[in-house]
């Protein structure tokens, strides 16, 4: 784990953008000794956007197998009709 603090950033960009770039591991910037910021490569910033969404892709099949689902008309005739008391009781 890589930890900096965040006046490195000024002073040794380069040189942190090279360990995000080439070691594929985030940065750590703190300020007062405290962690605050991270820094990572677009590379692993994508990589980690496309895990995430397997995953929910992954919740979604799983959801959709197990029957955990509602169609979408049902939805918002349920919005519609929570909308419709609220609006009835003012």
């Amino acid at each position: 784990m890589y930890i900096r603090p965040s006046s490195a950033l000024r002073n040794e960009y380069n040189e942190i953008a090279k360990i995000c770039k080439e070691q594929g591991v985030p940065v750590y910037l703190t300020i007062n000794g405290r962690e605050d910021t991270v820094l990572m490569s677009v590379d692993e910033y994508e990589r980690l956007e496309r895990a995430e969404l397997l995953c929910s892709l992954q919740k979604l099949e799983s959801d959709i197998k197990e029957n955990r689902i509602v169609p979408a008309e049902e939805v918002f005739a349920e919005l519609r009709e929570r909308l419709k008391v609220l609006k009835d009781n003012k």
